[in-house]
This record gives structure tokens, sequence and C-alpha cells, in this order.
């Protein structure tokens, strides 16, 4: 069955390729047109030489660079989705393995000492922490942050808090350095996109009937990214006494293991919850992370997507890149022929090279320009898609549309070195 957004998808495709085909084969006819209406640039420079011997090529391969100019489209889009899918799953798992072993329950059930029974027989620990996620019973940081703009997804009704004493143990178990919390005051630890915004936020707030003023803003990754977790893309950090007789929202455990976790430990903690589950139907799913898990998730996604695109767009690019070169080097006698007759015209050789390089540049660069100006909205569209703070740092969209751009010109502009270089030796005279 067709959606509508596939079938809008495909009628897009149908007048990018048409668009393409109609400029390609205008082409030869409109540029003379184009220079008998403005005489004065016909005749001015080199522009008659050059672009005569493009119509006249063009007229004949109009529909090859055409098919080329699809292809060099399909080559950006390639590498940008490549590059995305890259970022997106780095990202999310920078931020679920954030610590070596998590446990969350979804509610306020304490998790089953069963766990912890295995992680004791089984997971040797350099540091742990078991501790509780609260919230506030408001909604005030809350209702500012869904005010930022961003497509940001609310699971908690209530400020989600986190004791300082809890915080600074999971700072210490993630690897972080240390910070401080000054009395009468809170912090609060986001992803990083909210972090400009949140360090705005403008009033006190009143936790456990403390009135608490903004003391900083964090943003390293902190296991913030679904309900059972230490926030969803944020939470408050208040003191210890302000967290008493706060209601809890959920139980949590994190751990600093001796070594990565395996993947029979890791299942050995999925078959205990799945025991737990069947005992009681109507138990909440616990969240379970490792962060060696969390990796090879990453890295195998990313070999199963990324990679074959990669290898997609390197395919095509070299192949039509290829097309091209093979195309101009074949009028190398062509070429000779006509620089000859110019030099007997009178034609300095250092113009005649000059002359080369235009057509030379031109004739590579239209293919090139419209599929960049198709790839990039594209990439761009498909690199906001995520959820908000996820394509960040490296694998922020317009990071992703430089490099993509970076390495379909790099292996693009070594063909045309190779091409100018070998051509100008052959054809010019000495």
């Amino acid at each position: 069955m067709i959606t509508p957004v596939l079938a809008l998808a495909v009628i897009g495709g149908g007048c990018v390729i048409f668009a393409l085909f109609g400029f390609f084969l205008s082409f030869a006819s409109g540029v003379p047109d184009f220079f008998d209406k403005r005489p004065a640039r016909k005749y001015q420079g080199q522009n008659l030489l050059i672009f005569r011997t493009l119509t006249a090529k063009l007229a004949t391969i109009g529909i090859v660079m055409a098919v080329i100019s699809v292809i060099f489209t399909a080559t950006i889009i390639s590498e940008g989705a490549g590059l995305v899918f890259r970022g997106l799953f780095e990202s999310r798992a920078a931020e679920s393995g954030c610590f070596d072993l998590y446990l969350g329950s979804e509610d306020d059930t304490p998790l089953s000492e069963d766990y912890f029974d295995y992680i004791r027989a089984s997971i040797p620990m350099e540091q742990s922490l078991r501790y509780n996620v609260y919230h506030t019973g408001d909604s005030q940081v809350l209702d500012y942050v869904e005010e930022s703009g961003e497509d940001y997804f609310r699971y908690y009704e209530q400020d989600p808090v986190l004791r300082y004493s809890d915080y600074a143990a999971l700072r210490a178990i993630a690897g972080y350095p240390p910070v401080e919390l000054k009395p009468g005051e809170y912090l609060i630890h986001c992803w990083s996109y909210l972090g400009e915004y949140l360090a705005g936020f403008p009033q006190p707030i009143s936790v456990g009937g403390a009135q608490l003023t903004l003391g900083g803003v964090h943003t390293e990754h902190l296991m913030q990214d679904y309900n059972a977790s230490n926030g969803t893309q944020f939470t408050l950090v208040v003191p210890d006494n302000a967290a008493e007789g706060l209601p809890v929202h959920h139980y949590a455990y994190a751990a600093k293991t001796v070594q990565p976790v395996t993947e029979d430990q890791f299942y050995g903690l999925y078959w205990i919850h799945h025991r737990l589950e069947e005992q009681d139907l109507t138990r909440s799913y616990d969240t379970i992370r490792a962060k060696a898990m969390e990796e090879a998730d990453a890295a195998s996604w990313t070999a199963l997507s990324a990679f074959p695109l990669f290898y997609l767009a390197l395919a095509l690019t070299i192949t039509a890149a290829t097309i091209l070169t093979i195309q101009q080097l074949s009028e190398t006698e062509r070429y000779r022929r006509q620089f000859a007759l110019l030099q007997k015209l009178g034609m300095a050789r250092q113009e005649m090279g000059r002359a080369l390089g235009r057509q030379f540049a031109i004739y590579y660069a239209m293919p090139a320009v419209p599929p960049v100006l198709i790839g990039v909205p594209f990439i761009l569209h498909l690199a906001h898609a995520p959820e908000p703070g996820v394509m960040v740092g490296m694998s922020s969209p317009r990071v992703i549309v430089l490099i993509s751009l970076g390495i379909f010109f790099l292996i693009y502009a070594i063909y045309i070195l190779l091409a100018y270089t070998s051509l100008k030796r052959s054809v010019l005279p000495n």
C-alpha cells in the first residue's frame, strides 16, 4: 500500500529528475540565444571559444550530463543520510550508555532485589549507587522548557529532581569532574541544546519549602533519554534537605564495573526482568542499560545502515566522475587541432591554458551545482528529523552538510585535477 508520504516522495523525486533533464537538454539552445541577445558578452574575453565548445558538446551528451547530475544528487544525499544515521546512533548510545550499568524502574515500585543478588554474584563493581529520582509536585521548569521553541516531548508531568549527594556520586561514577552546590542554590543538568536556554531561567524555584536560585547548568551525558532515567533531557539538582519528603518518581541504580558488562551478563539481567514480569503481569517495564551493549548496538546499526550508504556514495561518485573524464579525454584530438589553429592565429599558450581551465571548470561544475542545491536542503531537513538535542556537535546538521560536500568535492577534485593535467599536457602546443 502506497502511503501519502511515499506518494509525495515519488512525485518530488520525479519532478527533480524532470527538472535536471530539462535543464541539460535545453542548455545547448539556451546559451546561444542568451549570447545572441548580448553580443557584447559574446565576444568578451574567451566566452565565444568556451561556450561554443560547451554547447556543441552538450548538444550530443545532454542526456548523459543529466544522468550524471542525478547520480551526483543521489551521492550527496547518500553521504548526508549516512552521516545522519551515524550521528543518531552514536549520540543515543553516548546518552544511554554513560554508565557501565544502569537500572531504572518505570514507576515508584522499587527495583527487585533479584537484580542486585545477580549483580553481586556475577558483575564485579568499582562504584555503585542506589538512589531515587524525585519530582517537585509542579512543572515550573517543564513549562519553561516547552516554551523554548524546540520540539520537546514531555515524559514527566512534574519537574524531575536529584539530591546533590546522589548527583555528585553519579558524576564520579560517570568519570566527570566534581561540581559545587552552594547554600541556597540548585543546579540544572540537561542536554547541551537546552543549556543556554535553561541558563536564562528567570526566577527562583521552591523545592521542599526552600527557595533556591540557579547556581549553574551542566550538560554532560547523564542517562536522560526516557521516562525511567535521570529526567528527560533535564533534571534539577537540589540540596539533600530540600529533597526530603518529595514524591519519588522512580528508583534507579548506576554502577562503574571492573570490566565492561558482557552480553551474557546483560541478558542475565533481562532474564530476571522477564521472570518478574511473568510473575506479576501488572509490573511496569524496568529499564536496563549497559555502556558496552549500547556501543555495540550503535556500531552494529552504523555498519548496517551508514556504511552501505557511504559505499554507495563512493561508488556513484567514482562512476560518474569517470564517465565525465572519459567524455572529456575522448575529445583530445579535437582539442589539439583547435589549439593548433589558435596558435597559428597568434593566441599565446598562457591564454590557451586559461581558456582550457575555464572550460574545464564550467564543464565539471554544471552537473555538480544542481545536486548541491537539491541535496543540501534534503540533508538539513533529514538531520532535523530526530528529537531535539540528538544531532549536536560533529553531528549537527550544518557540520553534516559540510562533511558531505567536503567528501564529495574531494573525490571529484582529484578526477578533475588528473583529467586537466593530462589534457593540458596533451593538447596545448609546446
